[in-house]
């Protein structure tokens, strides 16, 4: 069988709207929760929706961190979407202190209660949910000069903060209420705090790029 990409599926994402997207662009993928599927991979999605260390406690018990991390290491072309973002760092605040995969220096806050949009009457809300612009902060090529200002889809009440050891890999930036990273890239590693799957076209072509990327 010919290498595909493998959409982790170990009971916390959107694993099939990340594979409907996939195929509605062309690209060959499979679900898979087997840490042996990783070695041969063309590329690998890790979507997440839902709590840092519930993710990470699913990571573990299916054996899985250790083979992502290989797999990072070897250069294979990662794509992590929400959680799949906020995993790749040390650690998250969400519920006490829980440690990442530590890929990426840095940490998950959540969003302060009392922040406020600029000119805005009321606090902002927590989930941060609905779409919301970008700012591009350094090359990515799942994003291209034409995504500075594009809106994309986020449902988060979790986010990864902008500090100095963080900027050599940010992608794009995007402010509610405090600024926080909406994408990553280092190397063939690339991550999203919205979801591509959910921002209709401009989400697809990023699922397209990264498809590319891939081979």
């Amino acid at each position: 069988m010919a290498p595909s990409i493998v959409v982790v599926d170990y009971g916390m994402g959107n694993v099939r709207s990340v594979a409907n997207g996939l195929a509605s662009v062309g690209a060959a993928s499979r679900l898979s929760g087997d840490p042996a599927d990783l070695e041969n991979a063309a590329g690998i999605i890790l979507p997440g929706v839902g709590g840092f260390p519930e993710c990470m406690s699913a990571l573990n018990a299916a054996g899985l961190s250790g083979p992502l991390k290989e797999a990072v290491a070897r250069g294979v072309p990662y794509l992590g979407i929400c959680l799949g973002l906020q995993v790749l760092f040390e650690a998250s605040e969400e519920f006490g202190r829980t440690p990442g995969l530590g890929i990426l220096p840095g940490r998950i806050l959540k969003f302060p209660s009392g922040a406020r949009e600029p000119g805005a009457s009321r606090d902002i809300r927590v989930p941060h949910m609905g779409w919301n612009g970008i700012h591009l902060e350094n090359e990515s090529p799942l994003l291209g000069p034409a995504a500075e200002g594009q809106h994309f889809y986020f449902v988060h009440s979790y986010y990864a903060e902008v500090s100095a050891p963080c900027r050599p890999f940010i992608a794009a930036t995007c402010a509610y209420g405090v600024p926080f990273i909406a994408a990553v890239r280092r190397d063939n590693l690339f991550a999203t705090q919205f979801h591509p799957e959910k921002s209709g076209g401009r989400g697809l072509e990023i699922l397209r790029r990264f498809a590319r990327v891939c081979g």
